[in-house]
Protein backbone atom coordinates (compact mmCIF):
# COMPACT_ATOMS: atom_id res chain seq x y z
CA UNK A 1 0.00 0.00 0.00
CA UNK A 2 1.38 2.95 -0.93
CA UNK A 3 1.44 6.69 1.09
CA UNK A 4 -0.27 8.38 -1.35
CA UNK A 5 -3.07 5.42 -1.01
CA UNK A 6 -3.10 5.76 2.96
CA UNK A 7 -3.06 9.81 2.78
CA UNK A 8 -6.44 9.34 0.41
CA UNK A 9 -8.31 7.32 2.15
CA UNK A 10 -7.02 9.13 5.68
CA UNK A 11 -8.30 12.26 3.86
CA UNK A 12 -11.45 10.97 3.10
CA UNK A 13 -12.17 9.82 6.49
CA UNK A 14 -11.44 12.97 7.62
CA UNK A 15 -13.83 14.47 5.32
CA UNK A 16 -16.25 12.48 6.41
CA UNK A 17 -16.10 12.99 10.12
CA UNK A 18 -16.35 16.10 9.54
CA UNK A 19 -19.31 16.34 7.60
CA UNK A 20 -21.00 14.52 10.27
CA UNK A 21 -20.18 16.61 13.36
CA UNK A 22 -20.77 19.92 11.01
CA UNK A 23 -24.30 18.42 10.07
CA UNK A 24 -25.06 18.14 14.12
CA UNK A 25 -23.43 20.80 15.83
CA UNK A 26 -24.51 23.73 13.54
CA UNK A 27 -27.48 24.02 13.94
CA UNK A 28 -27.25 23.16 17.77
CA UNK A 29 -25.14 26.50 17.65
CA UNK A 30 -27.16 28.56 15.47
CA UNK A 31 -30.34 27.80 17.81
CA UNK A 32 -27.96 28.61 20.93
CA UNK A 33 -26.97 32.02 19.61
CA UNK A 34 -30.77 32.85 18.99
CA UNK A 35 -31.53 31.55 22.94
CA UNK A 36 -28.21 33.59 24.01
CA UNK A 37 -29.59 36.68 22.37
CA UNK A 38 -33.18 36.56 23.50
CA UNK A 39 -31.63 35.85 27.03
CA UNK A 40 -29.66 38.88 26.52
CA UNK A 41 -32.34 41.36 25.58
CA UNK A 42 -34.85 39.97 28.18
CA UNK A 43 -32.59 39.29 31.01
CA UNK A 44 -33.58 35.66 31.99
CA UNK A 45 -30.80 33.97 32.82
CA UNK A 46 -32.37 30.73 33.26
CA UNK A 47 -30.09 27.81 32.04
CA UNK A 48 -32.65 25.11 30.92
CA UNK A 49 -34.09 27.67 28.18
CA UNK A 50 -30.72 27.15 27.02
CA UNK A 51 -30.04 23.65 26.88
CA UNK A 52 -33.80 22.43 25.83
CA UNK A 53 -33.76 23.69 22.58
CA UNK A 54 -30.79 22.74 21.75
CA UNK A 55 -31.18 19.49 22.64
CA UNK A 56 -34.46 19.16 20.73
CA UNK A 57 -32.87 20.51 18.01
CA UNK A 58 -29.75 18.21 17.85
CA UNK A 59 -32.44 15.00 18.31
CA UNK A 60 -34.54 16.50 14.97
CA UNK A 61 -31.21 17.03 13.10
CA UNK A 62 -30.18 13.50 14.08
CA UNK A 63 -33.90 12.27 12.92
CA UNK A 64 -33.74 13.87 9.74
CA UNK A 65 -30.04 13.16 8.35
CA UNK A 66 -29.14 9.67 10.22
CA UNK A 67 -30.12 8.24 7.31
CA UNK A 68 -27.95 10.47 5.24
CA UNK A 69 -25.31 9.97 7.35
CA UNK A 70 -25.38 6.50 8.32
CA UNK A 71 -25.23 5.59 4.21
CA UNK A 72 -22.28 8.37 3.95
CA UNK A 73 -20.20 5.36 6.39
CA UNK A 74 -21.50 2.94 5.36
CA UNK A 75 -20.66 3.77 1.59
CA UNK A 76 -16.99 4.68 3.03
CA UNK A 77 -16.14 1.62 4.79
CA UNK A 78 -18.09 -0.96 1.48
CA UNK A 79 -15.34 1.06 -0.29
CA UNK A 80 -12.90 0.17 2.26
CA UNK A 81 -13.94 -3.05 1.93
CA UNK A 82 -14.49 -3.66 -1.97
CA UNK A 83 -10.95 -2.67 -1.54
CA UNK A 84 -8.75 -3.80 0.49
CA UNK A 85 -7.29 -7.19 -1.73
CA UNK A 86 -5.99 -4.30 -4.19
CA UNK A 87 -4.89 -2.06 -1.38
CA UNK A 88 -2.62 -5.10 0.23
CA UNK A 89 -1.31 -6.29 -2.60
Amino acid sequence: MSPEVVSDLMREGLYIAMVMVSVIIIPSLVVGLVVSVFQAATQINEQTLSFLPRLLITLATLIVMGPWLGNLVHDFAMKILVEMPTLLG
